[in-house]
């Protein structure tokens, strides 16, 4: 008994000191904390024992109490961040969309985009015009500041190496004398080099303040997500608009090809970077894994070469990189001096699977990119794992990697306009949330910068997800007929074609557009019908009022006709069916081509009949009426004016802009023999196709389209969609659309 009660008299006693200990009636001094804090004891509010401040007034603010905290734990930072506080670089560190942006800005004309005007004697490399120039000739471009929601400034903030000659000396003293700077706050500043020898760290070398980066080889631990944008590194070269296809032609079963594994590049003998290039040696076999670095480069090499510099850059010499680039199945893309390079984007333009060695890159565009799907992530510890892990992946899977790399580069990646409207895409995402895209629509065909949240935030109201999702597009169309010539009599061509259109039985309703400087006629002068028919006044009587987004269009397909087109009711039925099957397309019966005048050095056009086409034009076409959205807000009103002058070329550049969106050719379905002539010989279009210079202004429509997209989207096929049995030696009571034979 003596001894439980000498047992319970000591825990009794530990459980009071542990007690007075929790409450603070122990003082215990640490000797971890610094010397700045012996006067912690004279700070306001402190006394002996308190755990929590007294508050003098009104309860502080999150942010207020954010600094305090840092104020008084000095002792828990690292280096690293009392270095960034003390420079000022990183003073928006913490910024957030939320924190540091005006959404305000944004609520008044949408989303737009001002930059600065350029000041005198400001030099400004090539690379950083073409950013300008693609911003400004953007539909989120606008010149009045009071407008805008995002700034940019004119100043060349690219390359902040202070060794490069495109460096901008003062910087920091020119953007602070902005005076629409406001500490950076809904600015976007632009960089593809920072630092420099021998750290290249990622200093920009002034405070960005609030505004936002849109930064090449940016870190993961600097990057600020849901705020800065992380982009490609580009070289000079790098082209402004349009930019090349992808090299995969096709695809190949099994998808190997000659080397397994490839990398051409510098080898750093000393400082950043060095390590991963050094070590490649030990996993390049000369024969399906080639992997091959020189020492030949700057000025000095030679004073810092090691023992394996002769026979590294004697093996190099061997090997055209072209020539492995395009034979590879894998590309390695180590790290350079900096997270990025060059050769990321350049594996996937010749559909090489990247296989990505740069630890701690932050990887362009991930917020929207799922980097999963092309390349392949590796880490730098673990690279003589590297060639057995390629070997393991499946054939189905680098066909998958590999075709994906295609998309991914057309769609985001080879121009320096895609890059830059990607950017503002991401941040219009962010400040429009409620109409942001889905990763389905950035991470499919065709891409985030042709499917606009603005019009539908719905797959099923694109023309592009019906196989994805499962579904098929509704199944009526919308007529629009448009009409430039008055109402005579009830023999016009307009007046067989209202009526032959009515009756098909795909038919939802018919919409007249009165392009005609006469007045509307009246209502019984159109033809009774079984469905709707609505008579509209064009917009400015300009022609590319066919092409508006109406409201009054309740149906996914819209089937296009001039007032003169003779079609019969049986081949609009059949068009539609073939629609339904690629509604992604334009599917219709009068066919261009377009072809290159190696003499003139320039696009021609034909309307010859021939092999193959290139075109189907819009005055007997169907197409998903998402289309006309894109033709009124994606194309730029320069082009829409040139057309609107001229009253001719719509038809070529609504099929610019579909094939440049599907990357695909119309389709042309059959039609009777005596069509073009029986075109020809209709009085209201006559005069029109005869005219030499209606010809020649479609020439250089070719060319002016062509200039604006920086390509030629136009695909040539060589395919004509017939009905089953037609003109087949059977029975015309087994053919469906047998009146297409009769005709």
């Amino acid at each position: 008994m003596q001894a439980k009660k000498r047992y319970l008299i000591l825990f009794s006693a530990g459980a009071c000191l542990i007690l007075l200990f929790c409450f603070g009636g122990i003082q215990v001094p640490l000797s971890r904390r610094g010397p700045n804090r012996r006067d912690d004891r004279s700070l306001s509010g402190y006394h002996p024992g308190a755990r929590w401040r007294r508050f003098q007034g009104p309860m502080q603010s999150f942010s207020s109490w954010e600094r305090d905290w840092s104020d008084d734990h000095d002792g828990h930072i690292s280096p690293r961040q009392k270095r960034d506080a003390n420079s000022g670089v990183n003073s928006g560190k913490r910024c957030r969309m939320d924190s540091c942006f005006d959404f305000s800005l944004c609520e008044r004309k949408g989303f737009k985009v001002y930059v600065y005007p350029q000041q005198k004697g400001e030099k400004m490399s090539e690379s950083y015009q073409n950013i300008l120039s693609s911003i400004e000739g953007s539909r989120f471009f606008t010149p009045d500041p009071g407008q805008a929601c995002l700034f940019v400034l004119s100043l060349d903030t690219l390359d902040r190496d202070q060794l490069s000659p495109q460096y901008v000396h003062n910087l920091k003293a020119k953007v602070q004398s902005l005076p629409l700077w406001n500490g950076g706050k809904n600015h976007i500043i632009f960089n593809l080099y920072s630092g420099t020898w021998p750290d290249y760290t990622e200093d920009l070398g002034f405070d960005i303040g609030l505004a936002m980066l849109a930064k090449a080889s940016i870190s993961t631990e600097n990057f600020r997500p849901n705020f800065d944008v992380s982009i490609p590194l580009f070289s000079k070269d790098h082209p402004r608009t349009g930019g090349e296809r992808g090299y995969l032609k096709h695809n190949t079963i099994p998808p190997y090809r000659k080397y397994m594994l490839v990398f051409k590049g510098k080898r750093y003998l000393t400082g950043i970077g060095s390590d991963t290039r050094n070590a490649l040696y030990h996993v390049h076999n000369s024969e399906d894994v080639v992997l091959l670095t020189t020492c030949k480069h700057g000025k000095d090499w030679q004073k810092h070469k090691d023992a394996r510099c002769d026979k590294d850059n004697a093996e190099y010499d061997k090997y055209d990189y072209r020539e492995m680039l395009y034979n590879s199945t894998f590309c390695l893309v180590p790290r350079g001096r900096r997270l990025g390079s060059f050769r990321f984007l350049e594996a996937l333009q010749a559909a090489c699977v990247p296989v990505m060695l740069s630890n701690g890159w932050e990887l362009p565009f991930s917020e929207i990119i799922d980097w999963n799907t092309a390349a392949v992530i590796g880490d730098e510890r673990l690279l003589l794992q590297i060639p057995s892990t390629v070997r393991c992946i499946h054939q189905d899977k680098i066909l998958s990697l590999r075709q994906q790399t295609q998309f991914l580069w057309e769609a985001y990646f080879n121009s320096v306009e895609k890059i830059v409207l990607t950017t503002l895409e991401i941040i219009q995402d962010r400040v429009l949330q409620h109409t942001s895209r889905s990763n389905l629509m950035w991470n499919s065909l065709p891409g985030g910068l042709f499917t606009l949240p603005q019009y539908s935030t719905y797959l099923r109201d694109f023309p592009f997800y019906y196989a994805k999702l499962g579904i098929k597009p509704y199944s009526k169309f919308t007529a629009i007929i448009h009409v430039v010539t008055p109402l005579i009599s009830q023999s016009q061509p307009v007046m067989k074609l209202l009526v032959a259109v009515a009756k098909s039985q795909y038919c939802a309703q018919v919409i007249v557009l009165w392009n005609c400087d006469k007045p509307l006629p009246a209502k019984h002068r159109w033809p009774a019908t079984s469905v709707p028919v609505i008579v509209i006044e064009g917009e400015s009587k300009v022609i590319s009022s066919r092409f508006l987004p109406y409201d009054t269009i309740p149906t996914d397909a819209v089937l296009s006709l001039d007032e003169d087109t003779v079609l019969s009711t049986t081949e609009v039925d059949f068009a539609f069916t073939v629609w339904q099957s690629f509604p992604e397309r334009i599917v219709g019966y009068p066919a261009r081509s377009h072809f290159w005048d190696s003499n003139k050095e320039r696009w021609g056009y034909t309307s010859k009949w021939t092999n193959d086409y290139s075109m189907v034009l819009t005055g007997a076409a169907i197409y998903h009426k998402y289309y006309h959205y894109l033709y009124t807000t994606y194309l730029p009103a320069s082009l829409k004016t040139m057309v609107d002058q001229m009253s001719n070329c719509e038809d070529i550049l609504m099929n610019f802009l579909v094939s440049s969106v599907s990357k695909l050719p119309p389709i042309k379905v059959t039609q009777k023999k005596q069509y073009k002539e029986t075109m020809m010989g209709q009085s209201s279009r006559a005069s029109r196709w005869a005219d030499p210079d209606h010809f020649a202004q479609r020439q250089t429509c070719m060319n002016k389209f062509a200039s604006w997209f920086g390509t030629m989207p136009l695909v040539h096929s060589q395919m004509r969609l017939d009905p089953v049995l037609f003109k087949d030696q059977v029975s015309i009571l087994r053919k469906k659309y047998r009146d297409i034979e009769r005709l």
